[in-house]
């Protein structure tokens, strides 16, 4: 006897039951056809992966088949651990290997800090736009998100202290160094104010540290973790995604001890441990620094290619736009005049050939749709200019139709 067909749909965790894909990455699916220039992921240049240094970092795992290939333990091979705290170290954070903990990227940290620190309803001050997968990662855990006032510098440190005192957040997430999306750096003595104002408060912070590496212009800065005092009440995430490679799905995090233990305990629960093997490499590679192809001509390449995507952007653009000019990481943005609506642009320009990320899933009110995210990295210059000609003749297109008499 054949078995009727019905239709069954299980009953999805609240949490997950209005939950939407990443809009970078069903943008990216897109993006990846041919003849189309993307400014939309935030891909490094696998010109300048450093194979060779890679290569003999696996190889020297490998020759350790009985560490590499077997378990880990859940806060991360001691061996890797302490020379990310000698590291730490030197860059103004005195840390011991015990204050580290092996992430499978730094997005895995995200996600155990929102296991760990949220409760449902729990209030969490983010600076507008900010990073969209901090977004999804903590709403999953349940916050509920107050932007604060932003300018060029940063999160503006009189609306950030109007904020904790108004709201009394569980925690600050902040991206100090060239922020995804908008490109921005909080300047040194921004960074003591927003300390000043944390430490006063005894408020949490998470510093997402992915972009340091990329810097192009002005001066080495602290993370606002080095600052006295900070080190106890803020969880620094950093990763070797945009330094080395992203394939590699390594981070960590330098965490306060009162955190440590839970989470290590969220770890264990979702994945053990990080790839042993990974590990092992990375390792490796960071203590072997005089294998390294030189930073300097990848970095020089990255610098070329935004000076000229800010030199050619604001041609595509309606008068009025405001666009960042960073000094370093993987993205600038743009404030279109109100009337724009980029996520409506976005389909013009993916008819000329070209994509960019609309900034509406970048901020906490998702009704802020005349925002955009450019990455200049990918890129050539000659590709560069010719997908900034792209957008021109799709913003010209766009502007033909929904603002015609």
């Amino acid at each position: 006897m054949t078995t009727g067909q019905h239709e069954f749909t299980p009953r999805l965790a609240h949490n997950f039951s209005d939950t939407e894909d990443s809009p970078v990455r069903a943008l990216l699916d897109l993006v990846s056809r041919p003849g189309v220039i993307s400014f939309a992921g935030g891909v490094p240049d696998p010109a300048y992966f450093d194979l060779d240094a890679i290569r003999s970092a696996y190889d020297a795992a490998l020759s350790r088949p009985d560490r590499a290939l077997q378990y880990s333990s859940s806060d991360g091979e001691l061996e890797l651990r302490e020379i990310i705290a000698a590291n730490l170290t030197d860059e103004g954070i005195p840390s011991q290997a015990g204050d580290v903990l092996v992430t499978t990227g730094s997005q895995q940290g995200l996600t155990l800090m929102g296991q760990v620190m949220i409760d449902q309803g729990d209030v969490i001050l983010v600076e507008d736009p900010t990073y969209l997968a901090a977004l999804q990662t903590f709403g999953l855990a349940g916050a509920h998100f107050v932007a604060v006032d932003c300018d060029d510098d940063g999160v503006v440190p009189e609306a950030l202290e109007k904020a904790i005192e108004l709201h009394r957040p569980k925690l600050v997430y902040l991206i100090p160094s060239y922020q995804n999306p908008s490109g921005r750096t909080m300047p040194a003595q921004r960074r003591r104010d927003v300390a000043d104002i944390l430490l006063r408060t005894r408020t949490m912070l998470i510093e997402d540290d992915p972009y340091s590496s990329l810097r192009y212009s002005g001066e080495h800065l602290e993370p606002i973790c080095a600052i006295e005092g900070m080190a106890e009440q803020t969880a620094l995430l950093q990763t070797l995604s945009k330094s080395v490679a992203p394939g590699i799905r390594l981070g960590w995090a330098r965490v306060p001890a009162s955190v440590r233990d839970a989470l290590i305990v969220g770890k264990q629960a979702i994945d053990l441990h990080s790839s042993t093997v990974d590990q092992y490499a990375a390792a490796h590679y960071l203590a072997h620094p005089e294998t390294h192809q030189s930073d300097a001509e990848k970095l020089e390449v990255y610098g070329q290619r935004l000076r000229t995507m800010v030199r050619e952007l604001p041609r595509a653009l309606p008068e009025g736009t405001h666009v960042t000019s960073p000094s370093g990481g993987m993205f600038l943005w743009a404030e279109l005049p109100e009337a724009y609506d980029t996520d409506a642009l976005l389909p013009y320009a993916m008819r000329e050939g070209v994509g960019f990320v609309p900034g509406s899933s970048f901020h906490v009110d998702t009704s802020i749709r005349n925002t955009m995210r450019i990455s200049f990295v990918t890129n050539a210059e000659s590709e560069i200019v010719e997908g900034v000609t792209r957008l021109a003749r799709a913003v010209e297109a766009y502007e033909a139709e929904q603002f015609a008499a």
